[in-house]
Order: structure tokens, then C-alpha cells, then sequence
């Protein structure tokens, strides 16, 4: 099957970064879009809801900008590696030592080999929170967004999508966290926060960025030590994707 291709910018920068190209939705990555069951859709997020993006209104493609120190960026044509984790992912001693580092790579670095460690609740590993938290992010592919990979760890997800023309990131996050929180709240008879307020974002620079950045994605349960192949691992798109690529 053949893959997205990225048009390379004259400057990759961030002033650039403002105006690229038109999204194109149509199509995904082999992989046809799931409603979840009983549901008639992820709904509208909540004002307060638990774990949710907190994203307001006035939030819309606002390209490079900063919130609680986490650079985002969010203009049209932009294909987006994301990763969201559970609440409870990373204790407070690990993400102030990850502060103290100077060098952004080391940051990155040292934030997933700590969530490859498997800490916090985990709630994840349950194979009905993963379920969850796939058909949520399956439901609007080739609507909202285009999904290109995925893959739902037992602490944190990777998500790597092109979202449509005039639809911000930042609302995508929040209809995800809020309708999978609520849901598996419920599930498990809890209540609380489920998700961690804030995301990671990076825009795919270039052909070799996007099919490194979907290489680490499948790979990231082999990284981790949980199955010996990335097709072994239930919730990921590289199961999806044997026999069709």
C-alpha cells in the first residue's frame, strides 16, 4: 500500500510553519473508520470534564503557541504526531527532574523511556480501556482527521494524524480525552481525572520525519518489552496494516 507523502517547505521553521498546504482527507491508513458500540459518535466535550484538553472556543488553528510551558503548534495542512498519557503516567519527581534538563531531545528522551516504564495505574493495559480508547480515535477518520498510525500503550498513546481543513488539534484532543475518560470511568466504576491535561504535539517535517515517526510508533510495545513484534500488539494500527502494505 502505498503511504502519505509529505511536501518538504523551502524553510521548515516555525514562521513557516503558519501556512502549509491543504489537508487531504479523503482516505486512511488502510484502515476503515469504527463507531463505538451503542454510541451514535464521540460527544460534544463538557465543560469540565474529567482529564479533558480544556480547550475553549477561542482556541482555533492559532499556529505556534505555548500552554503550562509545552510548545503547540497548530496550522492547516499539518500532519501531527501526537502523544497523551494517563493522569498518573509520570510522577511529579520524574517530570521535575525531566525540567531540569537544558536539551529538548534529552527531555524527549527521558519522557519515553519513562512512560515505556509502565508506571502509574496502567489503566490502559485492561484490553477494554484500550478498546475504548482505539474506537475513539478510529471514529472520525476520514472526517475530522485523517489517522495515519496509532497505538494505545498501557500508560500513554501515540496517535499520528492529518487533521481536516479548519479543525484545531486542540478540539480533537478534547472530544478524545473526554469521551474515553467518561467511559471508562463508568467501566470501571471509578471517578476522577483519567488523562493528563496537556499533550505533545510535532509536525511532520518531510517523507523520512513521517515514516520514522510511524516506525516508532508500531515499534513502541517491542521498545517496551510487552510483545516480540509490533503486529503482536492488539491496539495499534500495525496490526491493522499486516497483509495490506
Amino acid at each position: 500500500m502505498k503511504g502519505p507523502t509529505v511536501t518538504r517547505n523551502k524553510k521548515e521553521s516555525r514562521q513557516d510553519a503558519g501556512a502549509p498546504g491543504k489537508a487531504g482527507i479523503p482516505g486512511s491508513a488502510g484502515v476503515p473508520p469504527t463507531k463505538p458500540p451503542g454510541s451514535a459518535g464521540v460527544p460534544p466535550a463538557s465543560n469540565n470534564p474529567s482529564g479533558s484538553a480544556g480547550v475553549s472556543p477561542a482556541e482555533i488553528l492559532k499556529g505556534w503557541y505555548t500552554r503550562n510551558h509545552l510548545p503547540h503548534c497548530d496550522a492547516p495542512g499539518l500532519i501531527q504526531a501526537i502523544t497523551f498519557r494517563l493522569a498518573d503516567a509520570l510522577p511529579r519527581e520524574v517530570l521535575q527532574r525531566i525540567a531540569r534538563l537544558r536539551d529538548d531531545a534529552d527531555k524527549r528522551r527521558q519522557l519515553e523511556h519513562w512512560m515505556d516504564a509502565g508506571l502509574g495505574s496502567c489503566l490502559l493495559a485492561d484490553p477494554r480501556c484500550a478498546g475504548i480508547v482505539q474506537q475513539a480515535l478510529r471514529y472520525h477518520d476520514g472526517n475530522k482527521y485523517r489517522l495515519l498510525a496509532w497505538c494505545v500503550m498501557p500508560n500513554h498513546v501515540h496517535v499520528l494524524i492529518e487533521p481536516a481543513e479548519g479543525v484545531p488539534l486542540a478540539k480533537i484532543l478534547h472530544a478524545w480525552k473526554s469521551y474515553t475518560a467518561k467511559r471508562i470511568n463508568r467501566l470501571l466504576g471509578r471517578s476522577g481525572q483519567v488523562w493528563q491535561r496537556e499533550y505533545y504535539d510535532r509536525y511532520i517535517r518531510n517523507d523520512h520525519h513521517l515514516a520514522a515517526v510511524i516506525r516508532y510508533i508500531h515499534h513502541n510495545p517491542v521498545k517496551a518489552g510487552l510483545v516480540s513484534t509490533p503486529e503482536a500488539w492488539e491496539f495499534s494500527s500495525a496490526r491493522l496494516r499486516q497483509g495490506t502494505s
